[in-house]
Parts: structure tokens; sequence; C-alpha cells
């Protein structure tokens, strides 16, 4: 139903009633002051927690321009991992169910049709285990099920939901590694975060490190992506299409020097530092889309993205130095739809400064063009979704198989199983 104009004012209205004085101009100002801390950037106790790789700078490319120029690299792979999402169903189980899948541009179909499933299933009837070892099905398609080993606790669906996804994702990239031989894009971080930020989050999480064979082998399935590729020369990246770190925010509101801080992520403030503007002589202004932007590399220093330089080798070995695990970043701005992007990379990659030219350019060239993510991002990420009607036909068929059903709620009879 359609909310009715005066009660869409009345809504509206309200700001009205918000005492907020602060106007973008002053933000600007405040985001040039902040980009200016980023050489390095300290917190409170005075430890690096970003610093640029090579020297602080933003840099611009006409859309046009860059559109129209060459590949860097023929061959481009993707890699997505699509989940059904946590359901939890009446005789206590709680599964989810990640489907993931390698996009090559330009394509190749034998790929395309490799998948590598799996299942994560808790459940609070500790007698109960749901293993299965790896089995292949289709041609080049691989499954199995794998049990949380979570003790009773909150987080069941978290971590049905990371295991399956992670695990998923980076089993298809290590089986398929080979097949990739000119760069290799990950849609999203080139880390499992969503694990990685459990050590900081909760102890029964943070127990699993320990525990938890699945964590150990997620975890050692990211390490050696990064040693293989390295050793093979390859270059690897991560394109984060929904930026949500507070890496650089939260430093600044926790040192006390800097003054207000109003950004509610890092994405909101390398937007304004990126944004190219004009006044339009009526006191306003008006955004310039004639161009790209995009800012140095830097290293981070912060939260999860040290796991694997300050904790890692307590949980995997490492065969390279461990400042080759570092993650390493740069933003890349669109005007054209005001969206900013992150490319991620490990120190491995991006040390090297012809290596960061190329997938700078190519990725630039390809958000030009298509007005958002690369084509193999797309491509990965069409392959591996589950669509709705898919979910509820899966649905269906757990509870046929498990002799039980969908524990549901409203929202479920509201949007759907497979929402």
């Amino acid at each position: 139903m359609t909310l009715d104009p005066v009660h869409f004012d009345g809504i509206a209205g309200l700001a009205d009633h918000i005492d907020y004085d602060a106007e973008d101009r002053d933000h600007r100002e405040l985001a040039e002051e902040a980009w200016e801390r980023l050489d390095p950037l300290w917190n409170a106790d005075n430890e690096t927690v970003l610093e640029p790789i090579d020297e602080l700078g933003r840099r611009c490319v006409g859309v046009e321009d860059i559109a129209l120029v060459e590949d860097e690299f023929s061959v481009t792979h993707g890699l997505d991992s699509g989940t059904l999402n946590p359901k939890v169903f009446k005789n206590g189980l709680v599964l989810d169910v990640a489907h993931a899948a390698m996009s090559a541009s330009p394509s190749d179909l034998s790929l395309h049709d490799c998948r590598t499933v799996v299942k994560a299933v808790h459940s609070n009837d500790n007698s109960e285990k749901f293993q299965t070892p790896w089995e292949p099905y289709n041609e080049g398609s691989e499954r199995r099920i794998v049990h949380t080993d979570l003790p009773r606790s909150q987080y069941e669906e978290d971590a049905v939901h990371a295991l399956a996804l992670y695990l998923a994702e980076s089993h298809h990239a290590l089986e398929n590694a080979d097949r990739v031989s000119d760069f290799l894009l990950l849609d999203g971080p080139i880390y499992p975060k969503g694990v990685l930020r459990w050590n900081y989050r909760s102890s029964a999480l943070a127990d699993l490190f320990e525990e938890s064979p699945h964590v150990n082998r997620i975890l050692e399935n990211y390490v050696e992506l990064v040693e293989r590729f390295h050793e093979r020369e390859v270059p690897m990246a991560g394109f984060v299409k929904n930026v949500s770190t507070k890496s650089v925010v939260r430093t600044l509101k926790q040192k006390g020097d800097f003054g207000p801080v109003p950004w509610a992520h890092d994405a909101a403030l390398f937007s304004q530092v990126l944004e190219r503007r004009e006044d339009d002589g009526n006191g306003g202004y008006d955004r310039l889309t004639d161009k790209l932007t995009l800012t140095n590399w830097f290293v981070s220093r912060a939260g999860a993205d040290t796991f694997f330089v300050d904790e890692g080798e307590d949980y995997v070995d490492l065969e390279l130095e461990t400042e080759q695990y570092r993650v390493t970043f740069c933003f890349v701005y669109d005007p054209r739809r005001d969206l900013i992007f992150k490319i991620e990379a490990p120190y491995a990659v991006t040390d090297d400064e012809e290596t960061r030219r190329k997938i700078e350019r190519q990725l630039c060239k390809e958000v030009a063009a298509r007005r958002g993510p690369p084509l193999s991002i797309s491509k990965a990420d069409s392959l591996a979704a589950i669509d709705r009607g898919s979910g509820d036909s899966l649905i269906k068929a757990f509870e046929d198989s498990l002799d039980t059903e969908l524990d549901e709620n409203y929202d479920t009879v509201r949007w759907g199983r497979g929402y």
C-alpha cells in the first residue's frame, strides 16, 4: 500500500526538527584533514593502523579514455559463493548451503559448469554428527556436509553461514587455481573476514580456531591460495562492492584529537576525499562526472586484516614472509553513480609497482565501461547465486529428507521461505 501523502509529509517533516547545522562543505574540509593524517595513520597507542605503500596521493582518469584502453589481462577469472542463508528447522537443526562458482572472461563454459557445494549443519544433540567427505557430482563439481562442532550458544546461524560460505569459496578456488592464467578476482575481500572476526567477537566463536577442523581448513585454504598464486606469479585481488569497514573513522574517533568525525564508515570518508566538484554559481556545487578517481595503495594493520601476520602462524604454516600476507587496498570512486569500490590484494601481489598499476588500469577500465563491478565479478555472482525459487525448492527437499519442517515465522510467510 502506498504511503498516504499527508503521512509521507508528516514523516519527512521530522527532519526539520533535527537540529544539525553541520554543512556538507564542513565535512569535506574535515575529509581533507583526515586524508592528510593517513601518511601514516596512528592510533591512540602510537601504533600504525594504515600507511601508504609508496606515497599518499590521489589520481584521476577520464571515463571515456580508460574505458577504451586494451585489457591488461587477456583472461580474467572471477570467484563467488552464494548461500541459501541460515535456516532453522523444528527438529533443532540449523543449516546453510553455499554454492561456489568461478567465471572466466572470455567465457569458459566447462569452468562455469563446475561448482563446489557445502552444507553446514548445527545440532544441539552432540551425539549426532553429519560429516561427509568430499564427493564428486556432475563433471568437475564436488559437495560435502560439515558439522559446526559449536557448543550450544547464540551463534549457530552465524557459524553455519560462515563455514559453508568460506569453505565452498576457498575449496573451489584451490581446485581451479591452475585454470587461472592471468588474473583472479574474488567477489569481496581476499580473506574470510566473517570468520577472522570471530577471534575478537566471542569466546565461543574464538574457541573454534583451536577446536574446529573446518575453521582450520578455511584458514589454510586462503593462505595456500596466496602462496600458490605467488609461486605461479599470477596476481589475485578482491573487489569489494559494498564497503563496510570502519577502521579509519574508528581510529580517528578513538584518538580524540581530530575533532568531530561525521562519517558512519570509511566509504563515506573516502567518497568525499575522491569526489571532484565545481561551484555552480548559486552557492552550491556540481559533481564532476567525467573522471574516475582513485587513491594510492595502503597497507592495513587494522583489526582482522592483521590476523595472518600477527596470529596466523599459531594456526597454519606460512611459507612466505609474514609481511607478504598483509592486506593492502586502494579505493576507486565512480562519480556517475556516486559509488565507491575497494580493491584488496595481499602484499605479495602489490609489492610490485607494475602489478599494482596493471590491476588499477584493468579494474578502472571495467568500472568505467560497465558503470559497476567488473564483468568477471558479475558473471561469478550470477553463476553462484541461489535464487528465491531454488531456495524454496531446496528447503522443501531438506524437509522431506530430514522428516521435519522449517521453523517458520511471519517473515517467512511474508517474503517466502527462500528469502
